[in-house]
């Protein structure tokens, strides 16, 4: 577990704000991520979850606000100036988001070729040693339309750590996976966490998922961050919009796992 303090965040966010088509959906969002912890951001549908990576990533501008990694504000930056910062972040897309026309090794080369100017041996071990940490030794000529939506997930995860980033982004990682598959990109978030040193955030509106991966939660409720806090402080907060959000998850989990 990571010891909270005042030290300088990896990752903080400051009074930001974002619309779209006249509709505010971040309303001044605070945030700060400590170094070498997985942090989750809870929230309904359509409350702007994954705006927020986007956001996080330089993928999006705020309308106002700051984003500061390892204490630098990215929202000023130009587009060139945020490659180096973007090296520095992989990213699991909700939908893995493989390239259809290249291969599961391909696709893990594909940030690595990008970002950096090495032989084709080299990439390929690592490919090889990325797919190995997933637990997908072997796979690397098969195509997405060859692999179950568990193995597109975890070949999308090797991408998203090919560059040996310091933060790993998840964006609703167990969307649309089966028991067994939800278990597996669970352990792995974990155990990414642990062998590499890095500091995860994790979107999602699973909260048994949510609470089996983070050190800490946040719920992102109506544009704004209404209670930061572990698992414990989480499940006996008196705040009306947690248990609001608890009680509703755990009532639709109990429908799904009825069907």
């Amino acid at each position: 577990m990571v010891s909270y303090n005042m030290k300088e965040p990896i990752i903080e966010i400051k009074e930001l704000y974002k619309s779209y088509d006249g509709l505010q959906v971040l309303q001044g969002v605070e945030l700060r991520v400590e170094k070498g912890e997985t942090i989750t951001i809870l929230g309904g549908s359509g409350t702007g979850k994954s705006l927020l990576l986007r956001l996080i990533t330089g993928l999006e501008r705020p309308d106002r606000g700051e984003i500061h990694i390892n204490g630098k504000d990215i929202v000023s930056l130009k587009e060139h100036e945020l490659l180096p910062m973007r090296r520095k972040m992989g990213m699991l897309f909700q939908g893995a988001a493989l390239f259809d026309s290249l291969s599961a090794g391909e696709n893990v080369a594909y940030p690595i070729k990008e970002h950096f100017h090495l032989s084709e041996g080299e990439i390929e071990k690592i490919v090889r040693e990325k797919l190995r940490l997933v637990g997908l030794e072997g796979i690397e000529d098969m195509m997405p339309a060859e692999l179950s939506g568990g193995m597109k997930k975890r070949v999308a995860l090797a991408r998203a750590i090919a560059v040996d980033p310091e933060i790993i982004l998840y964006d609703e990682p167990t969307t649309g996976l089966d028991p067994a598959n939800t278990r597996r990109i669970r352990h792995l978030i974990i155990e990414l966490q642990k062998v590499l040193k890095v500091t995860s955030i994790v979107v999602t509106h699973d909260i048994e998922s949510a609470y089996a991966v983070t050190d800490r939660l946040a719920l992102l409720h109506r544009g704004i961050i209404v209670m930061v806090g572990t698992k414990e402080e989480f499940v006996s907060s008196e705040l009306q919009e947690v248990k609001d959000f608890v009680a509703g998850e755990v009532i639709k989990g109990a429908e799904e796992e009825g069907r």
